[in-house]
């Protein structure tokens, strides 16, 4: 029994009448992409959010996470407005953005279990989109996958205040064990492409820095905006036709403008935009590299992805530019980045499953010979491809 069932039936004094599931995800290959709709990479893993929940039929949530102290309640029709900035912000978002498209009758009692620490494998969209469909059930809505993952970027976006893509949803839900998503975010456009027979074997290996973070409270929305300032300015130098700044993307400018005019942007925001551009070549050759079963190739480009994310986008604290450093230097990886934005969380690695200890050992000695007080909080946990949310 899961321990958010034994800690239900604790609370309650009887079973839950409902149990929901969501994986986390990593990007090995596509990152700080989405929001300017790119193209990315993605796998679900065999790690997640649980939610053990009942349905309340006076219209009261009421939620208690496994991993935070305070119990969160509010009513269907009576959700604050504004953000409350605790844990359940989230579901209180996504409570808001389902009454405004559905009528609501029917709340929940809910326990929330994560299965791994938090940061870097985007908990947030999981736990959002796993509310969502015990909601939707207890409500008897049924939502497609893309109205899913757009409700739930919208949480991100207006409620929590995160100017984030859809790439996290949208592994979350689409991604299938033993394939490897291959999503265009402008389109939604998307292809399963299966484990090649002659593939290497591998493994999903998360280190965790022992640090957690927020995007909100990072320099997330900062990187955002100077990507939609390069694509505003290069367009503005070529000539082409442009609306708000808020509707810019990168996507819309060639990347020949950008070669063309990349010396007259500030030097920040040309930084930004050359990471964009050639993560969109990287996913590309990343893509039909997974398809061939080269696993080598396709890792060195997830290696690349981390470099990039350090030097062009200025992403990475301290302790996660050691350990993708440690990690270029360990055998037994294939290729690895920081997983999620990049400010504190972990990092993600494909790795040789027959290295797995003597990478464990490895990375754990060298991470904490250069940051001892971080010993007890740092993890190593090996993890699989998994399906993604079924609804």
């Amino acid at each position: 029994m899961l321990q958010c069932e034994e800690k239900f039936f604790e609370l309650y004094h009887k079973d839950p009448e409902g149990m929901a599931f969501c994986p986390y995800r990593v990007c090995p290959i596509g990152a700080h992409s989405d929001h300017q709709l790119g193209k990315i990479t993605g796998l679900a893993i065999d790690r997640g959010i649980h939610l053990a929940y009942k349905p309340k039929h006076n219209g009261v949530i009421e939620l208690c996470s496994l991993q935070f102290d305070k119990r969160a309640q509010w009513h269907i029709h009576g959700v604050p407005e504004v953000r409350q900035n605790d844990w359940a912000d989230y579901l209180r978002g996504a409570t808001l953005e389902l009454g405004m498209r559905h009528p609501l009758s029917v709340g929940l009692s809910g326990v929330i279990q994560g299965t791994l620490p938090i940061g870097g494998l985007s908990s947030s969209a999981a736990v959002t989109l796993v509310y969502l469909s015990a909601l939707c059930r207890v409500n008897g809505i049924r939502l497609t996958d893309l109205e899913m993952i757009e409700m739930a970027v919208a949480v991100e976006n207006r409620y929590v205040g995160v100017s984030s893509g859809k790439l996290d949803q949208s592994c979350e839900l689409f991604s299938r064990k033993d394939h490897l998503l291959y999503l265009d975010t402008l389109d939604d456009h998307y292809e399963l492409i299966p484990t090649h027979p002659a593939m290497k074997p591998y493994d999903i290996a998360i280190f965790f820095s022992g640090v957690e973070r927020t995007l909100a409270g990072s320099k997330f929305n900062m990187r955002v905006d100077e990507c939609r300032s390069a694509a505003y300015a290069l367009k503005a130098f070529a000539g082409m036709e442009y609306g708000k700044f808020g509707d810019t993307h990168l996507r819309e400018v060639p990347v020949e403008v950008f070669r063309e005019y990349r010396h007259r942007l500030p030097e920040n925001w040309a930084k930004r935009a050359e990471h964009w551009y050639t993560e969109f070549a990287r996913v590309e050759q990343g893509a039909e590299a997974w398809r061939r079963g080269d696993l080598d190739t396709f890792g060195r480009l997830s290696f690349e992805s981390g470099h990039s994310s350090i030097y062009n986008y200025e992403t990475g604290s301290p302790e996660l530019k050691t350990l993708y450093d440690i990690m270029t230097h360990t055998d037994g990886i294939y290729g690895g980045r920081f997983s999620g934005a990049g400010f504190k969380g972990c990092c993600m690695a494909l790795i040789d499953p027959a290295y797995s200890e003597s990478i464990g050992r490895q990375v754990e000695e060298q991470y904490l010979r250069a940051f001892p007080q971080l010993k007890g909080k740092y993890q190593y946990v090996v993890c699989h491809s998994a399906d993604g949310l079924i609804l």
